[in-house]
Order: C-alpha cells, then sequence, then structure tokens
C-alpha cells in the first residue's frame, strides 16, 4: 500500500469523526510516514511499519472517548424548527423512559455477568479454604489415631487444592475474556457512530 491510498482509506474510515479530528490524526500519520521515509525506509517499509488501516482506526478509536463521538454525532447540523422542538417535548413521555429502561437493562445484564464471575471466585476461595479445613482435619485424625480418616481427609485436601487451581485459572481466563469482550463491544459502538458520517 503507498501512502497516498492509505491517508485515502483512513479518511474514508475515519468520516463520522468532525473534519478538525480527521485532519489532526490524519495529519499525524502522514508526519509518521514521512518521519520514517526520511530515516531512510522506502514508502513501503514505513507503511508496514505503522501497520494496516483497520489497526490505526482501531487504535484511533481506542484513544477517542464515546461522549465525544455521540456529542459529534447527535449535534444538529442545522437548527432545530419549533414544531420539532414540539415533538421532541411532547414525545419525551414515551423515549425518554424507554431510553433509560433500554439503559438499565443493559446495565444489569453486565452487573449480572460480573456477579456470576465474583460467584467463581468466591467458589475458588471456598475450595481454598476446604484445602486448610480438610488438612487441619487429617492431622486431628491422626492424633486420634483414624488413619484411614486421615488418608481420606488428605485426599480431600489434594482434591481441593487441585479443584481451587483450575477454578482460579479459569476465573482468572474468565475476568480477562469479559475485559476484552467489553472492550470489542465500545470499540463497535464507537466504530457505528464513525461509520454513519456523511
Amino acid at each position: 500500500m503507498n501512502r497516498e491510498r492509505f491517508i485515502s482509506e483512513l479518511r474514508e474510515a475515519l468520516r463520522g469523526l468532525s473534519q478538525s479530528d480527521i485532519d489532526e490524526r490524519v495529519e499525524f500519520y502522514s508526519e509518521m510516514i514521512n518521519d520514517r521515509m526520511e530515516d531512510g525506509l522506502t514508502e513501503e517499509e514505513a507503511m508496514a511499519e505503522i501497520g494496516s488501516v483497520e489497526s490505526v482506526v482501531e487504535q484511533i478509536m481506542g484513544e477517542i472517548p464515546i461522549t465525544a463521538l455521540v456529542k459529534e454525532k447527535v449535534r444538529p447540523k442545522r437548527k432545530l424548527k419549533a414544531w420539532e422542538i414540539v415533538l421532541l417535548v411532547l414525545g419525551s413521555p414515551v423515549w425518554l423512559p424507554l431510553l433509560i429502561a433500554a439503559l438499565a437493562v443493559l446495565l444489569s445484564l453486565y452487573i449480572v455477568v460480573w456477579s456470576v464471575v465474583i460467584c467463581f471466585y468466591a467458589a475458588a476461595v471456598s475450595l481454598a479454604a476446604g484445602v486448610i479445613a480438610a488438612l487441619v482435619g487429617a492431622f486431628g485424625y491422626l492424633r486420634l489415631g483414624k488413619p484411614a480418616a486421615a488418608l481420606f481427609a488428605a485426599g480431600a485436601a489434594i482434591a481441593c487444592a487441585g479443584l481451587s487451581i483450575l477454578m482460579s485459572v479459569f476465573c482468572v481466563w474468565l475476568t480477562k475474556a469479559i475485559v476484552k469482550g467489553t472492550g470489542k463491544v465500545l470499540l463497535k459502538i464507537k466504530r457505528s457512530f464513525v461509520g454513519k458520517g456523511e
């Protein structure tokens, strides 16, 4: 990919942003390409170092707050007419509660997901506590002269330790997956704002 095509595709991918934001980002990456070429790289090598347009857009979207995107998108391109304002005000008893309810449902679902993760962490901690309790029980049975019960308690301690380790690994994986998934969803929301530019 050459420089002109990269800049053209970047402008197109960022078309939903304000013109000043687009110009600022394009100028930044244009200067970055020029700097790399001044350091002795060819145009193709400089472009390869920067990465694809998709990766650049993903990085830009990660840096821009979603509130700025929403503000840019909902800013009217023209002044609202009196009848439009009246309709917005009169319709607000319908659309405002629906919007609040939709946001509340989404927030509730997100909280439920994290509640499940917390339950898994609690189970992992309980299994770790079970290891300690089983070891204490094993020593207690040994002192009482019950080797079979002590052996059973030691086995239970080993089983709890293994399950605790597995559960901890699963909890860490699940937490990372949810955080990564949340980031991807936010990025898609941001990209949907940018992708709907005129």
